[in-house]
């Protein structure tokens, strides 16, 4: 258990056997309701119970639990033209804005690119493939594309894990599974 590195950054963590709970929240209350979880204890913390008790003590809602990867950076510049977007109220830097900083969005044609600074400042991508575009290779190519412009040594993407075209997305591009994550919103 672990303070909150900010005010929007709120959530569970799990990894292989451990977990790290990312929360300004009573630690003997967090320790008592995981431990009341009807779960085993190296999966409380993910537990539906356990995440909607969190929710209802904090005032906040969750999307859902994302599989968390990660690659390393590549070197030089991506192998697809990309034109940045430099639009606040484009919808996708609209949306990027309320869980990143530092937010950069770069489209291609049929795709768009986002990478900003996400939970403790780690820097993290997403991609969004028009349905015009799908089954071509564009996700993959922009995933990529966002290793070659990752300003650190690694990159972090988050997938739904029941949207199956995005995890194999992902993987493609070099993406590993390392955890899933659970970020609790404030309104």
């Amino acid at each position: 258990m672990v303070a909150q590195p900010g005010p929007r950054d709120a959530g569970v963590l799990a990894f292989t056997a451990h977990s790290v709970i990312f929360l300004d929240e009573d630690e003997d209350w967090l320790r008592a309701t995981l431990a009341a979880t009807d779960a085993d204890p190296l999966g409380a913390s993910m537990n539906p119970g356990f995440l909607a008790a969190l929710m209802a003590r904090t005032g906040r809602s969750m999307n859902c639990v994302d599989l968390l990867t990660c690659a390393p950076a590549l070197p030089g510049e991506p192998p697809l033209a990309l034109t940045e977007i430099e639009d606040p109220e484009h919808p996708r830097v609209e949306r990027a804005l309320k869980y990143r900083d530092d937010v950069r969005v770069w489209a291609a044609d049929g795709g768009v690119l986002i990478l900003g600074r996400g939970v403790a400042g780690r820097w993290e991508a997403a991609i969004e493939v028009d349905e015009s575009a799908r089954g071509l290779g564009l996700g993959v190519r922009l995933a990529l594309a966002a290793r070659h412009l990752a300003p650190e040594p690694v990159l972090w993407a988050q997938q739904s894990p029941g949207n199956a075209r995005s995890v194999r997305t992902f993987q493609a591009a070099g993406f590993r599974p390392v955890g899933s994550e659970a970020l609790l919103v404030a309104h």
